[in-house]
């Protein structure tokens, strides 16, 4: 018994000391969105940017780091037709920096699209920022799922800003099938079913958007008061019957 007893301690130590398993994160998969497909015959996806030391960090540290995961989705979501021409993407900025007590974040795409014979370009540039307090706490898996949450949070952003640049800049090279207020629509040549909504795209958030035009309202005439005068005939009133006005 008093064995036990002073084994009890020992126990109640070792159970404090044992440390909780790590935080798991689930990886950033956008695969189940729907593909874009762009009158090329190839599409190059490139990543050029390059973290400093601080950013490389960061992104040590981070369960899903921002540049493999953007150049997974982009990989996944832009697609060639097969049709001829060319066109890259590139990564220009894919960064987490930490400043003054803040994660702040950014990321930004280029489109650029060239025809088989050089005469026609187009460019398309997506950009997207965020920013969130960073933990104090010292706790290694705090500052991991504070970097996790702004990964994700770029990328949401990103997967509204570059649809919406693309069909606002280069929307005649997106491949559609079907007219009129037709749904998705399926790639055509070696994109493997690649297909974009042709429905009208809301613009993102912050993103300003010309107001339409108010339409124009015929003028009135004079109202006809003779019941013995259809108001359907034009110009239907006293002067239709060649009776002076009253």
């Amino acid at each position: 018994m008093k064995r036990l007893l002073a084994a009890l301690p020992l126990c109640a130590l070792a159970a404090c000391s044992s440390s909780e398993p790590p935080p798991s994160f689930a990886p950033l998969d956008y695969s189940y969105l729907r593909p874009i497909t762009l009158k090329v015959a190839n599409l190059s996806v490139v990543n050029n940017y390059v973290p400093g030391p601080d950013e490389a960090a960061l992104e040590a540290k981070d369960p899903a780091p921002p540049g493999p995961v953007l150049l997974g989705m982009l990989q996944h979501r832009l697609q060639a037709s097969g049709q001829p021409g060319s066109g890259t993407v590139t990564i220009q900025n894919a960064s987490i920096t930490q400043a003054n007590g803040n994660l702040n974040g950014a990321m930004t795409v280029d489109l650029n699209l060239t025809s088989a014979d050089g005469r026609s370009t187009g460019f398309a540039e997506a950009s997207v920022t965020a920013s969130q307090t960073a933990p104090d706490s010292g706790d290694p898996a705090d500052m991991q799922a504070a970097l996790y949450q702004m990964t994700k949070r770029l990328m949401d952003q990103m997967n509204v800003q570059l649809p919406y640049q693309i069909l606002h800049n280069v929307r005649s090279w997106v491949v559609y099938t079907g007219a009129g207020t037709g749904g998705g629509a399926a790639a055509s040549g070696g994109a493997g079913g690649g297909v974009i909504q042709a429905s009208p795209l809301s613009a993102p958030a912050g993103t300003a958007v010309p107001s339409a035009p108010a339409l124009a309202v015929p003028a009135t005439g004079a109202v006809n008061t003779n019941t013995a005068v259809p108001n359907y005939l034009p110009g239907a009133g006293p002067a239709a019957l060649g009776m002076p006005a009253q």
